[in-house]
């Protein structure tokens, strides 16, 4: 029978454990999730509210007041749809909100960011299983360098944590498989918080245990070919003895950010499938086609993973299938695998079933791939892996290939790294090359949907109020519109700049050009916020138009 510790075994090539390199390579993923806190730390404030952060907030609020009153405000059991969602996030910034002063959503973008990094550690750590030293920092990388999910984390309160939660899940599963039938107590426990916190996110994460009885199966039938079926009942068993724990662990985790959810047994079922098929009268935008979010085509979700994703994951995932073919024509019939593959079919069915289940399923979604953000740390694992592998067989064919493969993937690294930097802070709307770049795909696919920009858009118009008025104090105040969501500007103004909602009366109006608002409102242009030549919102001067139009 394949041991855990051979079949965790890294392939030929690549930096092996205890190696004196793979001290190097802990360091430099040390340092580089220590890099990231720290940018965390920098630019925490920099990123707007997002249109679902208020009530989100006011939920984690509720689940915090249903523990503190022993009970007595259950609120939260009916407050909006949300009490369908588990409160994780927003019970722990509700906590927070307590002790820190940065300000309410300041707290929460702060949460979120940390919770982002404890992601980047996850795919790192599932780069290092499955591949060894250097694939784990690739994946670290690779997953950092993904616009879409570093600029979730900071305001996502949903996604982007479901999203580092799964990776977690994902990896303990992946330990669970190499030492099946028995695994170690502390893989099944990691296993178990991980898909209880998972779950108080989103249901959707009872794929976990769909996941978990593939693996399962596929080791048993494995098992079945080259032994007799005594041996597979006994080792079912045993599986069954060892894993059951992680379901009390998860339930009990889960229950306590979601309190709804242990209202009734069936509850965590029953969200899923109201979630599966919301009747949410919003439309969508893929590839110049505007589309209902509850009848979106099959090509909808594939169509912006391939124009969202970085070039170097896109690369790294068809070089991730052509390896897979290749192992699969050079394996010998009847040879007997062990657990050393299933690590590997765990992270592959955590990218790419949810992707095949929307194409063949069609559930409600919008946002581009906000709601399935959490196949991205598995196929930045998978990515990073394969270009490891290819790699380190250039390296070995000839040494000046390798060299000159890693100096092209360092520059993909560096490249992308210096378009992130010039999208802060708006990573999230980032378009690869593919889609044309940011300006290309402009018009054809959803940009700020999430108002992001506007922070930005009421920071310089305080500015230009404060130039205007020199060197003296501004003593006036000046009245001021939002189309797009006003939570996301309005926050941020100065006390001599006053939201209103009449907008015969504004002397300002800042507008949202997601939503095509600049089209609609006259005034003088006085800023722009631009990315790549594509603005994200615009500010306009009302105060000299001869009569204050409504609207176009």
């Amino acid at each position: 029978m394949t041991t855990a510790s051979t079949a965790a075994a890294p392939p030929a090539g690549t930096v092996k454990p205890g190696h004196w390199s793979s001290h190097v390579y802990l360091d430099i993923g040390f340092t580089l999730l220590v890099t990231a806190t720290v940018l965390v730390g920098l630019t925490f404030r920099d990123y707007g509210i997002t249109h679902d952060e208020a009530v989100q907030n006011e939920y984690g609020k509720m689940i915090l007041s249903y523990y503190t009153s022993f009970f007595a405000d259950q609120s939260c059991l009916e407050y909006l749809d949300l009490f369908r969602y588990g409160g994780f996030f927003d019970l722990l910034a509700a906590i927070a909100n307590r002790f820190l002063t940065f300000g309410v959503y300041e707290t929460r973008h702060l949460l979120g960011g940390l919770l982002g990094v404890i992601g980047l550690a996850g795919a790192w750590r599932c780069g290092r299983l499955l591949g060894g030293e250097r694939a784990g920092i690739f994946a670290l990388l690779f997953l950092a360098l993904t616009p879409s999910f570093y600029g979730h984390m900071f305001n996502n309160p949903k996604d982007a944590p479901f999203a580092s939660a799964m990776i977690w899940a994902v990896l303990f599963l992946s330990h669970i498989a190499l030492e099946f039938p028995s695994p170690r107590r502390r893989w099944v426990i990691g296993f178990g918080v991980a898909l209880g916190i998972a779950i108080s996110i989103r249901a959707g994460a009872v794929l976990l245990i769909f996941y978990l009885g593939l693996a399962g199966l596929a080791y048993l039938i494995g098992l079945w070919r080259h032994r007799d079926f005594g041996a597979v009942l006994r080792d079912l068993w045993r599986m069954l003895a060892a894993l059951w724990p992680a379901l009390p662990i998860a339930y009990v985790v889960m229950a306590l950010f979601w309190p709804w959810a242990y209202q009734d047994w069936l509850n965590p079922i029953r969200a899923l499938q109201d979630f599966s098929h919301l009747s949410v009268n919003l439309e969508s935008m893929v590839a110049g086609e505007v589309v209902k979010a509850s009848q979106l085509p099959p090509y909808y979700l594939p169509v912006y993973l391939g124009v969202m994703l970085p070039e170097m994951i896109l690369m790294g995932l068809v070089l991730a299938g052509l390896l897979g073919l290749v192992w699969l024509g050079r394996r010998k019939a009847g040879e007997r695998l062990g657990t050393a593959p299933l690590p590997f079919l765990l992270v592959g069915l955590a990218a790419l079933f949810p992707v095949l289940f929307f194409v063949l399923a069609r559930p409600t979604a919008y946002n581009g791939i906000r709601h399935f953000l959490f196949v991205v740390p598995p196929m930045a694992v998978l990515a990073a892996v394969a270009c490891d592998r290819v790699l380190t067989a250039a390296w070995e064919f000839r040494h000046y290939l390798g060299r000159l493969l890693g100096a092209l993937l360092t520059a993909a690294m560096v490249a992308q790294g210096w378009i992130m930097a010039g999208l802060h802070p708006h990573q999230y709307v980032y378009f690869n090359r593919l889609a044309g770049g940011l300006k290309g795909a402009a018009g054809s696919y959803e940009m700020d949907y999430w108002s992001n920009s506007l922070i930005e858009a009421a920071r310089e118009l305080a500015d230009f109020v404060e130039r205007e008025n020199g060197d003296a104090p501004v003593t006036r105040s000046y009245k001021v519109a939002v189309c797009g969501h006003a939570l996301s500007a309005y926050y941020y103004f100065p006390p001599y700049l006053v939201f209103t909602r009449k907008l015969a009366e504004a002397d300002f109006m800042i507008l949202l050009t997601h939503t095509n608002c600049h089209r609609k409102f006259e005034g003088k242009q006085i800023i722009s916020i631009d990315r790549f030549g594509v603005a994200l919102s615009v500010v306009r001067d009302r105060r000299n138009l001869p009569t204050k139009d409504v609207g176009r």
